[in-house]
């Protein structure tokens, strides 16, 4: 007997169907996989297998064969029929039609879903590490939940930071403590919805190992999403692949994996691109900042750097190299220690040093910045984050072409874009918000842009749309581009030159694939997928 069915499954939001008579069944301990590009109805999916209510299906049937405590209602996934629960009762089969269940039945399965969500990392901001994982257990001697919150911090490789503020951990410290406090609810189902999104390449190594050992090892059954078709070959043992709300095709993690890729489509090829003369010219810039505990800290230590006009520059290297203080110092926010900064407008050069009006005050409104950590408006529509919630003041239609426009070059076509204009952000998959944000820098029309890490949270085939309008910009409004990134195969698809920094200097300035061949063996491991 499975452990969850899908039966028939259809939702639709606002009149547009997300899932489409879908039918999957979910053996106990195996990790189903959830493929497929932005949009296609992953998140839906992980949300009502949650019990999350605004993803109640609006026709079909989910359910769950489990075993319930005749007692106390305690639920276990169906092999512990007939063993003795906790409180002494017997647990009996019980077949449960999730969603159309009495409220207890579904409240005591709800229970015994543990979910983890991308960019949402749902952590007590102002408690320490060890607190967080102490919250989300259940009643009972505290020196044993001490020790099973330590035993847990320890599988997620958090040990060095229990008694850290989790307000002050990095993003990818903040999603293994998520994964600490979801195991310690001892889950019966685990949920993953893009776990590892936004992080780099070495850190989501590190989660994936920890999901293997802690989840996937210990029998426990898992969904997990994801755009990195190779997490699917490593943690999945079947995989069904959505597109547009329907299952294109299901069967083991390595079969379906490869149709996927032969989808995904390469980035065009560059001709011979033209460049202006430089728009940046950096002559020794330095940063220095003074810690108590370390003294001088050289973020960026005396850097000589030109980049052209209709240039995209690449700026890569280890976290804490200097390239995102290097970034904001090009551009204004960040005040050198000592240097030059220059960036060209028109026909003059604007000191960047200098505040005020007639400094880098009249060049900022010509840049162009995405943060990793990028929002959007939550409860402004596509269309007016695009619009009115940025300044951008247009006539109605004007505004809804210019949009459409920009939703384009990002990888959406003309129909999608119609049907997301009035939408929230939070109807919006992850890679999609992503997009509709790098949209939001490129409606200004910049004449510099700088991108802080733009792949983190796409699909393969969003990645290579996301490249392909990267060139197109370039190509059609003579814009040039910073890519700060720690994924060296896209800078290498995108970048014309690409620098090297390392301890706060650029070691090499050059063409990507030769800086490819400087990289350390730590780089490598960091950097390249």
């Amino acid at each position: 007997m499975s452990f969850i069915e899908l039966k028939n499954i259809t939702k639709t939001f606002n009149g547009v169907a997300v899932l489409k008579n879908l039918n999957v069944e979910i053996e106990e301990g195996n990790v189903l996989g959830i493929l497929g590009r932005s949009g296609c109805g992953k998140s839906v999916l992980i949300n009502m297998l949650r019990g999350t209510k605004e993803y109640k299906p609006d026709s079909g049937q989910m359910i769950f064969n489990i075993a319930i405590c005749n007692k106390c209602s305690h639920v276990e996934p169906p092999s512990k029929v007939g063993e003795t629960c906790k409180c002494g009762g017997e647990l009996k089969a019980k077949t449960v039609d999730f969603w159309h269940s009495d409220r207890k039945d579904f409240a005591e399965i709800r229970k015994r879903i543990a979910i983890m969500l991308q960019r949402n990392f749902a952590l007590y901001e102002r408690e320490t590490v060890i607190e967080n994982v102490l919250r989300a257990m259940e009643e009972g001697e505290y020196e044993d939940n001490l020790y099973k919150a330590l035993d847990l911090l320890d599988m997620v490789q958090m040990s060095h930071r229990i008694t850290h503020v989790a307000r002050d951990l990095s993003g990818g410290e903040k999603q293994r403590v998520v994964l600490a406090r979801q195991m310690a609810k001892e889950p019966m189902l685990f949920l993953a919805d893009e776990p590892t999104g936004t992080l780099d390449p070495q850190t989501a190594e590190y989660l994936h190992q920890t999901l293997i050992n802690g989840v996937k090892n210990k029998g426990i059954t898992m969904v997990i999403t994801s755009h990195w078709p190779e997490v699917m070959n490593k943690l999945a043992d079947q995989v069904i692949w959505l597109d547009n709300g329907e299952i294109i095709e299901k069967g083991p993690s390595t079969e379906v994996v490869k149709h996927f890729l032969e989808t995904v489509p390469l980035p065009k090829k560059v001709d011979e691109v033209e460049y202006g003369g430089p728009v940046i010219d950096v002559k020794d810039a330095k940063k220095h900042y003074y810690s108590i505990e370390r003294g001088v800290i050289k973020a960026v230590d005396g850097v000589d750097l030109n980049i052209n006009k209709n240039e995209i520059f690449g700026i890569v290297g280890l976290s804490g190299s200097g390239k995102t203080t290097l970034s904001r110092m090009l551009i204004g926010l960040t005040e050198p220690s000592s240097g030059e900064i220059k960036v060209k407008l028109g026909d003059e050069w604007i000191d960047m040093t200098k505040p005020g009006p007639l400094g880098r005050g009249r060049v900022i409104p010509y840049i162009g910045l995405l943060h990793q950590e990028y929002s959007l408006y939550p409860y402004r529509s596509v269309l007016e984050n695009l619009t009115d919630s940025i300044s951008l003041e247009l006539p109605a239609e004007f505004a809804k072409m210019k949009a459409i426009h920009t939703l384009n070059a990002v990888g959406f076509d003309n129909e999608y874009s119609n049907t997301i204009l009035n939408k929230e952000p939070n109807e919006l998959s992850g890679g999609e918000r992503h997009r509709v944000a790098i949209a939001q820098v490129l409606i200004k029309e910049p004449n510099i842009i700088i991108l802080d890490e733009p792949t983190g949270t796409m699909d393969p085939i969003t990645r290579v749309q996301v490249t392909d309008s990267i060139l197109k910009a370039r190509e059609e409004l003579e814009q040039s581009f910073i890519i700060i990134s720690h994924d060296m195969d896209f800078v290498i698809d995108v970048c014309d030159r690409t620098a090297l920094m390392r301890g706060g200097k650029i070691l090499k300035i050059g063409d990507p694939k030769d800086i490819v061949k400087e990289l350390t063996p730590e780089e490598e491991e960091k950097m390249l997928n």
